[in-house]
């Protein structure tokens, strides 16, 4: 079985049964063993936060429900993620994506994103 990682977006699509997300990553989510890594939820919660985004309810309750229902895994971050981000290029700036392609490359996980710079750091994406 596959096993994924999914990107901040592709999480909240797929919790949302929204249309933004593609066929093909629709299929890998429900097929794949999928995580959410903290680091997006750190990411939720800070758009939250800065009134960017709203959920259907709570941070608190939402995002354990969603991660429960759709069976999803939390990805922890542990050190070596973090020292991982130490090695990237800069392809990229964005801190969670940074984090995301550290944790990827450390588990063995392709990422669910629309985002092309996955595959910069040598991350299947699946899109």
């Amino acid at each position: 079985m596959e096993r994924v990682l999914l990107d901040t977006h592709a999480f909240l699509w797929w919790c949302e049964g929204s249309s933004e997300l593609s066929g093909k990553a629709r299929r890998s989510i429900s097929q794949a063993e999928c995580f959410v890594s903290l680091a997006s939820l750190w990411e939720i919660a800070i758009k939250m936060s800065l009134g960017k985004l709203k959920l259907p309810a709570r941070f608190e309750r939402y995002i354990p429900e969603q991660i429960q229902l759709n069976g999803f895994s939390r990805l922890e971050i542990g050190f070596r993620h973090i020292a991982g981000c130490a090695k990237l290029p800069w392809h990229h700036h964005d801190p969670f994506d940074r984090l995301l392609a550290a944790q990827a490359i450390e588990e063995g996980l392709s990422v669910v994103s629309r985002d092309p710079i996955f595959g910069q750091y040598g991350v299947r994406p699946i899109w």
